[in-house]
């Protein structure tokens, strides 16, 4: 299927679909299958039957057994409504939709991702979204360059033309961009900085949830190889505050090597050393022992600073944010005799020092 015109706008996401000669004869519902992969069988029919699909020159609506042929266009339309309300004890949380751009020239753009929002559209998340954001913002095309989970927050890179994203990119694929996350740990064992964790990282197929990821040694046949560098900022006799230094990019690397190391970052549905919490988080079933366990609604974690070079080999650009203002309220509350200001001043003066620029 070829998505051959897209338009958003603040409430509304519309998409104009072209059938393609292997798609042709499908029924309409089982045609959207692909292209609403997140969406079940019974919500895409409701879709339909509600008039969010349109097939272009014929009768409207339509039924989900109707078929559809090669080169026909289809408008799948999906409005904004409550498909990306987040909650927190029951109650909808007020989310920050508007990110801090911390850079920006005519080829690359740098903002501090708000918790939430997805680096670009994907599955049922459609409008708070990184590039949907800036695409409003510019009227033209923005191109990912590499990614934040939704709920982490903080620095991310997007090209503002196919060129310089490429270019980027390849900075990122070939680990020539040095990265600092902050976070906020439970401290169930002791640990001398700085921790080196070499763990390999994996996912097994029997282990449910099946996305969490597994740390074997490093030795080990089984995973990828992982390296993740941690510093402590402070700490206390339950929590610790720390920065982290990916040199590899592996899904989750930050979160399972902390919770290998006797680091489990607050919020942390997956591991927070019970995996099930996740899926009642999942289902809107969690229980307030859950919310309790959890402490916020989100795992702590934040890409506190890029360095990339750019515009070419020979330079250095430093991307920096500050603590996330709904990290504020936790710190203040565990870490009373730190201030916020202090505290992210001596983050800077660790993360240059690491980096080893000015």
């Amino acid at each position: 299927m070829g998505e051959i015109k897209k338009k958003f706008t603040s409430q509304l996401f519309e998409a104009v679909l072209e059938v393609e000669e292997d798609q042709d004869g499908l029924r309409l519902d089982q045609f959207l299958m692909d292209y609403l992969a997140s969406f079940s069988r019974q919500q895409i029919k409701k879709k339909i039957q509600i008039g969010q699909v349109k097939i272009h020159n014929r009768p409207f609506p339509h039924k989900p057994s109707v078929k559809v042929y090669e080169g026909e266009k289809i408008t799948v339309s999906t409005p904004r409504g409550d498909l990306e309300d987040e909650y927190w004890r029951g109650e909808k949380l007020e989310l920050d939709l508007v990110p801090e751009i911390i850079y920006e020239d005519e080829n690359i753009v740098a903002i501090s991702k708000p918790a939430y929002m997805t680096t670009h559209p994907t599955g049922k998340r459609l409008f708070n979204c990184a590039t949907v954001f800036l695409e409003t913002k510019y009227n033209k095309t923005v191109h990912s360059i590499h990614r934040l989970d939704r709920e982490t927050s903080g620095a991310l890179l997007l090209g503002k033309n196919p060129k310089a994203a490429q270019l980027c990119g390849e900075l990122f694929e070939k680990e020539k961009v040095q990265k600092c996350y902050f976070f906020m740990a439970h401290k169930k064992q002791d640990n001398e900085f700085p921790i080196v964790a070499n763990e390999r990282l994996g996912q097994e197929d029997d282990f449910i949830p099946r996305l969490y990821v597994h740390c074997y040694d490093e030795s080990s046949s089984k995973g990828k190889k992982a390296k993740t560098t941690f510093l402590k900022v402070a700490e206390n006799d339950k929590y610790l505050l720390g920065l982290a230094f990916p040199k590899t990019g592996r899904q989750h690397q930050i979160r399972a090597h902390a919770a290998h190391y006797g680091l489990p970052l607050i919020g942390d549905k997956l591991y927070s050393g019970d995996p099930s919490v996740f899926g009642r988080f999942k289902d809107g079933v969690a229980t307030e022992e859950d919310h309790d366990l959890m402490q916020i609604s989100r795992h702590a974690l934040h890409a506190m600073a890029l360095v990339i070079a750019y515009p070419s080999e020979k330079d250095s650009l430093l991307l920096e944010t500050k603590i996330p203002n709904d990290f504020i309220p936790w710190i203040e509350d565990n870490f009373k005799s730190l201030s916020i200001d202090e505290l992210n001043l001596k983050i800077d003066a660790l993360i240059k020092d690491f980096f080893q620029v000015v």
